[in-house]
C-alpha cells in the first residue's frame, strides 16, 4: 500500500521495507513490505497492537535497529538521504538535530547515574549548542515547558527520585531540546496522567506549528489519535493493513482489524456494578501518612513531599477500587506502602485482622504471598537474566506452595490465560514487547493465588485490545475467587470499566471518593472535573 497523501514532497519516505526477526518468533517478519511518507507539519499516527512493528519502525529510521534484526530489503530517505546506507558517525549527527526520538520507556533510557539536568544538558553540548551559561538556562526552560513542577531544585534530581510521567516529561524534553525536523514519539502519554498528557500533547502541537516540524507519533489509546493525528497508520503483525486522513480511519474504517481495535476502546460505565450487601472486608486503611524528604546537594535545602496525606478507605472482597490523579499525585506510593516496600510514617493497613504497618518483614513474610502486586514498569520489575519461566516459578517455589513442575504447568496456563502462547517459559523479556512484558507482570502475580492485587498501572502499556482482554481477564478473576484488587491508573475509562468505588488523588490527599457514575459524570471537586475534562478526544472516545 502507498501513500496518497499530496500535500506537497515528503521529509520522510518508507518503500518496501522489510525487516526479520530471529528464530524463535511466531513470524519471520517484525516489519513486511511497508510503505509511507510523513508530510512536512504533519502528525502522522501509528497505532496497532503490541508487537505489530510499530516501534521496530521507529527505531529502523533512528538507526537503532537491535542487532538480532536485520533489514532485509527496502529503503527510508529523509530529505534526499538513504538513512539505511548512512555511516553510524553520520547517523550521531542526525540523531537529536534531525530526527529525535522519545523512547517508550523513560527508566531503561535515563541514565540513573546523572542528574536529569546534566542528561539534557548533555544533549545541547554534544551537538555544540550555545554557551555553558545558556546551556543551564535552556535546561530549566525545557523542564518547565514539559510541566515538571520546581524546575530549578528538580534539575538536580537523580531518575529514580521521579514518578514514571516526571521521567517521561524528561526525556520529552530531551527529545525537543534541538527542536528537531522530524519527532518520533513511542508511546510518549502511555505513563501520563490525563492532565500531563494534554498539556505533552498541546506543547507537541505548539512547537510542530512553530518549526514545521513532522511527528511520527506512535500510540495504543485513540482518544490521542482523535486528540492529534492528522493521517493515521494502523498496523497488524507486521504490515501496514490501513492509512488514511484520522477522520475517515476513526470514523469510518475499512480493514476488519482496526474495526476490532476501536470497538475495544474503552468507554465510560454509565452504571455501576451492582454490590453485594455484606461482604467480609479484605484490607482496611486508616489515617495513613507517607512523607519523602529530599535535599538537593550537601547544603541545598530540604523539600518535603506528602505523598500520601491521611488516607482512609475499605476494601472488601471480590470488590475493586480504583485510584486516580495526576502523576505525583501518591497513587503509586500508595500502592508500594500497601504492599509494604516502603515503609508509612503513620496509621493502619489492617490484612487478616493484623496491621501490617508495625509487622517486622520477617513476619509480614508469610502475608506477602496472599498480597500481590502488579507493578507499573514491566522493564524495571522483570530480571533480564530469568526466563519468563523462571520470573513465573522462583518466588511460588521459594514459598512451598508448589513443586517445580506443578509451577511449570501452572506458569503455562496462566501465560495462555494473559495472551501469551506457553512457548514464552522459556524466553527472555528482551524478547518480547513492552505491553507483552506487561503481561508477564500480572501472570506472575497471578501465580500464587492472592487474596489482594495491588495494580499499579497493569495495563497501561497495552494496546485497547489486549488492555480489554486482561480487564476482562482480572474481572473473571475477581468475580470466580473473590479477588480484591486496589486498581491504580491514569486512565479515566479503563478505572470506570472496573471499579467498584473510585478515588481521587491530589498532591497526597483523597479529594474525592465514590462510584464510578458519581465521579466521572457528576464529580464535586474542581480538581475531578479538571480530570474528566482532559481525557483525550472526549468521554467518549
Amino acid at each position: 500500500m502507498t501513500d496518497t497523501n499530496s500535500g506537497g514532497a515528503p521529509v520522510l519516505s518508507v518503500r518496501d521495507l522489510s525487516i526479520t526477526l530471529p528464530g524463535k518468533h511466531d513470524r519471520r517478519h517484525a516489519v513486511k513490505n511497508i510503505n509511507f511518507d510523513l508530510m512536512s507539519g504533519e502528525i502522522l499516527c501509528i497505532i496497532g497492537e503490541s508487537g505489530s512493528g510499530k516501534s521496530v519502525t521507529a527505531n529502523t529510521v533512528m538507526g537503532l535497529l537491535p542487532e538480532v534484526m536485520t533489514v532485509e530489503r527496502g529503503s527510508i530517505d529523509f530529505k534526499g538521504r538513504a538513512l539505511l546506507d548512512l555511516p553510524e558517525a553520520e547517523l550521531r549527527k542526525l540523531r537529536g538535530r534531525s530526527v529525535s526520538i522519545i523512547f517508550q520507556d523513560p527508566l531503561s533510557a535515563l541514565n540513573p547515574l546523572m542528574t536529569v539536568g546534566d542528561q539534557i544538558r548533555e544533549v545541547l553540548d554534544t551537538h555544540g549548542i550555545g554557551t555553558k551559561g545558556s546551556r543551564a538556562e535552556k535546561v530549566v526552560e525545557m523542564l518547565t515547558e514539559v510541566g515538571l513542577p520546581d524546575p530549578v531544585l528538580i534539575q538536580h534530581q537523580y531518575p529514580f527520585r521521579l514518578s514514571g510521567g516526571q521521567r517521561q516529561r524528561v526525556m520529552i524534553a530531551m527529545a525537543l531540546a534541538l527542536d528537531p525536523d522530524i519527532l518520533i514519539a513511542d508511546e510518549p502519554t502511555t505513563a501520563l496522567d490525563v492532565t500531563t498528557q494534554a498539556q505533552i500533547l498541546d506543547l507537541i502541537a505548539r512547537i510542530q506549528k512553530r518549526k514545521g516540524m513532522s511527528v511520527m507519533f506512535i500510540t495504543h489509546d485513540f482518544g490521542v489519535v482523535a486528540e492529534i493525528a492528522d493521517r493515521v497508520i494502523v498496523m497488524e503483525k507486521g504490515e501496514l493493513v490501513e492509512q488514511g486522513d484520522a477522520q475517515s480511519v476513526l470514523n469510518k474504517p475499512q480493514h476488519p482489524y482496526t474495526q476490532k481495535l476501536i470497538a475495544a476502546v474503552p468507554k465510560m460505565r454509565e452504571q455501576d456494578r451492582a454490590r453485594a450487601e455484606s461482604r467480609p472486608i479484605a484490607l482496611e486503611v486508616r489515617n495513613l501518612h507517607k512523607t519523602y524528604r529530599t535535599r538537593s546537594g550537601f547544603l541545598g535545602r530540604m523539600r518535603e513531599v506528602k505523598a500520601v496525606d491521611d488516607i482512609s478507605f475499605t476494601l472488601h472482597q471480590g470488590e475493586t477500587i480504583g485510584i486516580v490523579g495526576e502523576s505525583g499525585s501518591g497513587k503509586s506510593s500508595m500502592g508500594k506502602v500497601l504492599m509494604k516496600l516502603i515503609s508509612a510514617d503513620s496509621g493502619e493497613i489492617r490484612f487478616q485482622g493484623e496491621n501490617t504497618l508495625t509487622m517486622s518483614e520477617e513476619n509480614f513474610r508469610h502475608l506477602r504471598p496472599r498480597i500481590q502486586m502488579i507493578f507499573q514498569d514491566p522493564y524495571a520489575s522483570l530480571n533480564p537474566r530469568f526466563t519468563i519461566g523462571q520470573a513465573l516459578t522462583v518466588g511460588p517455589i521459594a514459598h512451598s506452595l508448589m513443586t517445580h513442575s506443578d509451577a511449570r504447568k501452572k506458569a503455562e496456563d496462566i501465560l495462555e490465560l494473559v495472551g501469551l502462547d506457553a512457548s514464552a517459559f522459556d524466553r527472555y523479556p528482551h524478547e518480547f514487547s513492552g505491553g507483552q512484558r506487561q503481561r508477564v507482570g500480572i501472570a506472575r502475580a497471578l501465580m500464587f493465588d492472592p487474596e489482594v492485587i495491588v495494580a499499579d498501572e497493569a495495563v497501561s502499556a497495552l494496546d485497547v485490545s489486549i488492555q480489554a482482554q486482561v480487564l476482562e481477564l482480572l474481572d473473571k478473576i475477581r468475580r470466580e475467587r473473590k479477588l480484591a484488587m486496589v486498581f491504580i491508573t491514569h486512565d479515566l475509562r479503563v478505572a470506570s470499566q472496573i471499579s467498584d468505588e473510585i478515588i481521587v488523588m491530589h498532591r497526597g490527599k483523597m479529594v474525592e471518593n465514590g462510584p464510578p457514575s458519581q465521579i466521572f459524570h457528576s464529580p464535586e471537586h474542581e480538581y475531578t472535573r479538571s480530570l474528566v475534562a482532559a481525557i483525550p478526544g472526549g468521554q467518549a472516545a
